[in-house]
């Protein structure tokens, strides 16, 4: 460890200005245990360390707040068994803060090896508050689990959500006082977001063009950092293919079986145990989330053929797919991750009768089912609409659900049919009601 340039380091943190930070919909709490925040890439994890520093500074010198990059090249030869030398080194520099607390910002540690085991020596041995982010669920699943379990609590940080959408747009609407020229508005915004998604960078560029640059490049850096040399896969052909195949495939059941006969039959060589792994990176790397069949046996509900989202709907520009529907569904998806982050006792699954019938989704609170919900673009097509309304009647009876939930493009309606409701709402409604 290069002392003098850490040094320098923590002395430049001390300068450092947090200009014009967005304030996000997600909150870090000050919990005695040790906050960890997960997400993909570019979602702005980093920044909601910053705003809670600055948040803190309200409260508390500057000086007790120390922050450390591991991706930041200063810190690349630090090894755990150093990182209790650094706050020595910080109490040195700055000794009026040694019998006061410290809060430790840790921003993507998964390059240090074993750093979980010095982040528990602080957390036990010192008078400090931990605040980690980290861009691979796998790794950091795996640490707390083991050494941090029970010293942590987890968030996950999803790119924008369509209210922090409208906040990075500086727009702010009462859904109660909505009229005719601000729900155009509203609407406009809407497919906004169903095409380029809610990256924060992304949000905040105009021209359509950069926009996609940086969609672009986002996925580079999941297909190369995050997955090629993360672990240091060579065949780097059969991961794009993967990508491809599954973009395709959103808000559908991808079973891993039949890509692996396809990629059989085109003679591209790859054991399914080495499928199943690229299919968990794609996971790990929060690239993709996978949505699984409501089941009570919980063993037949994991062994159920999962139906795939992606992080953020921006990336289905790379791939030139305009089904709108198939966007407005990964969008409520999302959210309903977002809800479910909120409230740890609630589950997210999709529903199939057994002829075949199926709701999107199915929100449960343990055994117990909650909510049946569809999402349908547009009632123009009858057949669709029979055929969304009937698989969700089908499901309110089976579950003895008194109402239903259809999201749709711009349909708003009550619907009554032998006792049982259905609500039709506007996607932008839905997503602003919560």
């Amino acid at each position: 460890m290069d002392q003098e340039k850490i040094k320098r380091y923590l002395i430049d943190f001390q300068d450092r200005e947090f200009n014009s930070l967005r304030v996000r919909g997600v909150k870090l709490t000050d919990s005695s245990k040790i906050n960890t925040v997960i997400g993909a890439r570019r979602t702005g994890k980093t920044y909601l360390l910053f705003t809670k520093i600055q948040g803190l500074e309200e409260k508390i010198d500057r000086k007790q707040i120390l922050y450390l990059n591991f991706e930041n090249p200063v810190l690349n030869d630090i090894s755990f068994k150093d990182m209790k030398d650094i706050i020595e080194l910080h109490w040195s520099i700055f000794p009026e803060t040694i019998k006061k607390k410290l809060y430790l910002f840790i921003d993507e540690p998964q390059s240090i090896d074993k750093w979980e085991l010095a982040v528990r020596e602080l957390y036990d041995d010192y008078n400090c508050n931990i605040f980690i982010t980290g861009s691979s669920s796998n790794l950091l699943s795996k640490e707390i689990a083991t050494s941090l379990r029970g010293r942590s609590i987890t968030t996950m940080l999803l790119p924008l959500s369509f209210r922090e959408f409208l906040s990075f747009n500086d727009l702010d609407l009462d859904l109660n006082k909505i009229t005719t020229k601000s729900k155009a508005l509203l609407i406009n915004y809407f497919d906004e977001f169903m095409k380029f998604g809610g990256y924060p960078e992304v949000v905040l560029v105009e021209d359509s063009n950069e926009k996609l640059k940086i969609i672009k490049d986002y996925l580079d850096l999941t297909i190369y950092k995050d997955i090629v040399d993360r672990y240091n896969i060579k065949n780097t052909r059969v991961i794009k293919w993967l990508i491809d195949y599954i973009v395709s495939s959103i808000a559908k059941e991808v079973s891993l079986n039949k890509i692996f006969l396809n990629l059989k039959s085109r003679d591209i060589k790859l054991s399914k145990n080495t499928l199943y792994e690229y299919f968990s990176m794609l996971e790990d790397s929060f690239f993709i989330f996978t949505l699984r069949k409501f089941e009570y046996s919980l063993k037949r509900r994991d062994f159920s053929i999962p139906k795939v989202y992606l992080d953020d709907i921006g990336f289905l520009n790379l791939f030139s797919l305009e089904d709108y529907g198939k966007r407005m569904e990964n969008i409520v998806f999302l959210e309903l991750a977002r809800r479910k982050d909120d409230n740890p006792s609630m589950d997210i699954h999709y529903w199939k009768s057994l002829d075949g019938k199926e709701v999107d989704f199915l929100v449960t609170s343990g055994k117990k089912v909650k909510s049946a919900i569809q999402v349908c673009y547009s009632f123009s097509d009858k057949r669709t609409e029979e055929r969304e309304k009937n698989a969700l009647l089908n499901c309110l009876q089976h579950f003895k659900l008194k109402e239903g939930l259809i999201i749709t493009k711009d349909h708003e309606q009550i619907m009554k049919f032998k006792g049982k409701t259905i609500k039709a709402i506007p996607i932008w409604k839905w997503l602003l009601e919560s």
